[in-house]
């Protein structure tokens, strides 16, 4: 392979006697010597013939990589589904190091390429090594939100498009491998109407409605029949209105979707409602991974939406987690599900610390769920230092009109440095992102919520086949195709500069993974080494790059 580590690497020409013209074949390395002075010798045959016939494992990889690479640029902006691009991929070559790569110009499109291991000392001063030896969390996965709207879009499509789009999103082995999900329990504001599984007074009234039996439970299925591990996630918006009030102190009825109280008088009933719905979930063999009281519990203002301050979720905790327990479910409870920032509330801040400090509750909490809508990424390892025995997972983010989320030159570095690496790189172990597909109008969406926002693909909703996909799906996608569920992230030492952020992992089949952004004007050419390998890419300016290799 080509090792821009070595400076004594030479160039030698080599050419056909017979033929008019030359050509230059660059950086061979000096142990291809011999065999190049053979050719030389043997005047009686071709020499390219004899070239190619002996060619090194080494050479052969980095000259059709390099054709490989070449070919990027044939990506365009609008794909449908079954045909990511006009012209035919070449056939990628297998190497030692599994390379995926894209750029805000779309000139490598996820492309997929390999390198071989050097066998060349390694002098490179950018050399980033890992250190597995440090270790920090383990990872459960990479996802994006099942909503109601995306299912509904997805249904839209002809089922073998529908599959192609699935596997190319959530196969490990013909796709990226997102392998976790949120859903909602009952509606959100990417739902076709406002509902709970419970809108007819009465627990015993619990059942699933139409966008669960006929749009999220079939995609699901779907899902699982190609990634069979996937983890899922369950949030609520808002509970039954029949359980609300207005506050904690008139306990007046609160007959709307959008804000109020979870009354106290029902929590064990809705902690009821929590069991019921896992329990119907299972029973169409889907199983729910884990779940949070309340989907932003200080967002009163949302289509669907509860006020739900720290000390109300304390004592819901106390009553759902002894239900989840008696009826057998082992079932994570992550509280909190919403901002750095705490909306600016100051009563609210370390909303997660204060309800771990109760010894009742906090024995049925995993940990805590963050989005990015306020505040920085540094609120994670704040929470960490406070509480590191709890987990930390990032389950919302999107992008939008507002943030101009379908240019992808502009999105894929900041998406990347803020949602990737600013919370994989602060303790947490899973990383989802909005809406996976939305329409062309941004769609179907509910007046009070989101009508501006992008999904991590837009879908065309005049022939429902045209796809985009947006930065979201892309940083997702960098991450879970090389770091798996169990992979632990460990140390690195060596190359560092800004614009060049990383993070490294080992997989629980032992292999390495390291996923990093070059937000530069320049190539950089970086060489990663394990201590026993060591490999050389040059990353394209204003690129993700993925690795995965074996020991």
């Amino acid at each position: 392979m080509i090792n821009s580590a070595s400076k004594k690497t030479k160039e030698f020409k080599v050419f056909d006697k017979k033929a008019p013209n030359t050509r230059l074949l660059k950086f061979l390395k000096p142990r291809s010597l011999p065999f190049v002075n053979d050719c030389f010798k043997n005047e009686n045959n071709a020499v390219v013939g004899v070239f190619f016939q002996r060619l090194n494992k080494i050479f052969y990889v980095t000259f059709f990589s390099l054709m490989f690479m070449s070919c990027g640029s044939c990506s365009k902006e609008n794909d449908e589904v079954n045909k990511p691009d006009d012209q035919e991929k070449p056939e990628v070559v297998g190497g030692d190091v599994t390379i995926f790569t894209t750029t805000g110009n779309r000139a490598y499109d996820f492309q997929r390429g390999a390198v071989d291991f050097s066998e060349t000392s390694n002098m490179s001063p950018t050399t980033i090594t890992l250190v597995p030896s440090v270790k920090y969390q383990k990872m459960n996965g990479f996802g994006a939100a099942i909503t109601g709207s995306s299912c509904f879009n997805l249904m839209q499509m002809e089922p073998a498009d529908r599959e192609e789009f699935l596997k190319q999103t959530f196969s490990h082995e013909e796709g990226m491998g997102y392998s976790y999900v949120r859903i909602a329990i009952g509606c959100s504001d990417f739902s076709l109407s406002e509902y709970t599984c419970c809108d007819t007074p009465g627990i015993e009234n619990f059942s699933l409605q139409s966008e669960e039996l006929d749009y999220v439970i079939p995609i699901l299925k779907e899902i699982l029949a190609i990634n069979p591990d996937l983890k899922i996630l369950g949030s609520p918006w808002t509970p039954p209105r029949w359980m609300k009030v207005n506050n904690l102190t008139d306990l007046q009825p609160f007959n709307s979707w959008t804000s109020g109280h979870l009354n106290p008088a029902y929590y064990e009933d809705y902690a009821t409602y929590f069991v019921k719905w896992i329990q119907a979930f299972a029973g169409f063999g889907i199983s729910i991974d884990a779940i949070t009281p309340q989907n932003e519990p200080l967002n009163r203002g949302n289509s669907a939406s509860l006020f739900m301050g720290w000390d109300e979720q304390l004592e819901f905790v106390k009553e759902l987690g002894p239900a989840l327990e008696e009826a057998g479910l082992e079932v994570k409870l992550y509280v909190f599900d919403h901002n750095y920032n705490y909306d600016n509330m100051s009563e609210q801040e370390d909303y997660p610390v204060n309800i771990y400090a109760d010894d009742e509750a906090s024995r049925y909490i995993a940990g805590a769920a963050y989005h990015n809508y306020g505040g920085h990424f540094s609120e994670l390892e704040d929470i960490h230092q406070k509480a590191p025995e709890k987990e930390l997972i990032f389950t919302e983010t999107s992008i939008g009109t507002w943030n101009d989320g379908q240019n992808l030159s502009k999105r894929l570095m900041d998406d990347m440095e803020q949602v990737a690496f600013g919370t994989v790189n602060n303790w947490s172990k899973a990383v989802i992102v909005w809406n996976l597909m939305l329409d062309s109008n941004r769609g179907p969406n509910r007046s009070g919520g989101c009508e501006t926002c992008y999904g991590a693909v837009d879908i065309s909703n005049d022939n429902y086949k045209t796809i985009v996909r947006n930065s979201h799906y892309y940083i997702i996608g960098h991450l879970s195709s090389v770091v798996k569920p169990g992979a632990v992230r460990i140390g690195t030492s060596g190359y560092s500069t800004d614009g060049i952020i990383y993070s490294a992992f080992e997989n629980t089949d032992g292999s390495f993974a390291l996923v990093l952004m070059n937000d530069t004007n320049d190539t950089k050419t970086i060489t990663i080494s394990d201590g026993s390998n060591h490999f050389s890419y040059p990353v394209p300016s204003n690129a993700v790059v993925s690795y995965r290799w074996n020991k």
